[in-house]
């Protein structure tokens, strides 16, 4: 096991450099940028033409360059900009260096979890991430713990009562469940509970209120899962129906095992049988699935909804940082989303291995 946990380890560097080059690439070609931000902002293209770039330390409306009117520039929208400005913020932002040497750069910081400051907030990339992990955990370990909590016992009766009519009628709400999207049943939940056109009954923002550090212990708690109760039950409404299905077909092969009936004629209860011999056979394709499943409801899952819900969590941050191109934020989500969920597909197969001996991942070709 330990030769097969080295070999993932060294795989995962070209694949994390793969993944970087890739999207590296794309963006050199995606229209737009930082620079073309700012002079559209400047040259009243864009609302806030000072946001972003005099209120941070790093802004450079403060610096004193002289406009002019008669410039021209490779850049969209900085037509009427002085040169001289546009060199500054190019090299501010390191774009006056090859593309290659930015990149090698880039990868060299990264592996030193060195990730740089934002450029329109001139504070570092991690304390922007600490900043927003809490909500992402919150979300991410809540769906995960629910719908797993809900799937796996659905997925086992559904699996002994195949056929019945609760297996016809639950799975019909599973399939409903599953077409409707997680962000469009959120604007429901919004407009029903949340003073929309009918009630006022779930607060909108954030994870927790005003007044929080003001209240007792179970208040405090009450109040959190409030904020979370709409956000919540849109997201789990789809993330339950996979692992549900899955659940139960696996289970339905194992129970139909000759093993299974051997045990059944040896007079073991069936609950015996059930949890006793089916269970870990048939929760091994339901672990190897558990990746998956939680680095989307961690981070991909978590997108619209924080946005639809004003939650500023990492799916936040990563969309609003690609909208404004916000360079050194997104490659660095980028780059530890894929080493996170690197990392915990490895977990899962240690944990498949430890759960089921018989599997020997190094005797397999990684």
């Amino acid at each position: 096991m330990g030769a097969y946990i080295l070999r993932r380890l060294l795989l995962m560097i070209p694949t994390i450099l793969g993944i970087m080059a890739i999207s590296f690439a794309i963006i050199q070609f995606a229209p737009g940028g930082p620079i073309e931000r700012i002079a559209a902002e400047l040259s009243g293209q864009a609302a806030g033409a000072t946001d972003g770039i005099s209120g941070g330390d790093g802004g450079l409306a403060s610096e004193g360059l002289d406009i002019g009117a008669d410039a021209s520039s490779k850049y969209r929208g900085a037509q009427g900009l002085d040169p001289e400005f546009i060199e500054k913020l190019e090299k501010q932002f390191g774009f006056d260096k090859p593309v290659y040497e930015r990149f090698a750069k880039m990868v060299w910081d990264f592996a030193r979890f060195e990730f740089g400051e934002s450029y329109f907030t001139s504070k570092s990339v991690l304390d922007l991430i600490k900043e927003k992990l809490p909500v992402s955990i919150s979300l991410g370990l809540w769906i995960t713990l629910i719908s797993y909590g809900i799937s796996i016992p659905l997925g086992i009766k559904k699996a002994v009562s195949h056929g019945s009519k609760f297996d016809i009628w639950t799975s019909g709400i599973i399939i409903i469940a599953y077409a409707i999207p997680g962000f469009l049943f959120g604007i429901f939940l919004i407009i029903v509970f949340a003073g929309g056109s009918f009630f006022d009954l779930f607060p909108l923002r954030g994870l927790t209120s005003d007044n929080f550090s003001e209240l007792s212990t179970f208040d405090k708690i009450t109040d959190y899962f409030w904020h979370l109760a709409l956000p919540l039950t849109a997201m789990v409404l789809s993330s339950f129906a996979t692992t549900t299905l899955l659940t139960k077909n696996s289970f339905l092969d194992e129970i139909g095992k000759q093993y299974v009936q051997t045990a059944r004629a040896k007079g073991l209860s069936e609950n015996k049988v059930l949890y006793g011999h089916v269970f870990r056979n048939a929760m091994l394709i339901v672990i190897a699935g558990f990746p998956a499943a939680f680095i989307m409801s961690f981070f991909t899952q978590t997108l619209l909804i924080e946005t639809i819900f004003s939650l500023d969590g990492l799916g936040l941050l990563g969309f609003e940082s690609i909208v404004g191109r916000d360079y050194p934020v997104v490659f660095a989500t980028l780059y530890i989303f894929s080493l996170i969920s690197l990392v915990v597909t490895l977990i899962s197969d240690i944990i498949y291995t430890t759960i089921d001996p018989r599997i020997d991942f190094e005797a397999r070709d990684v």
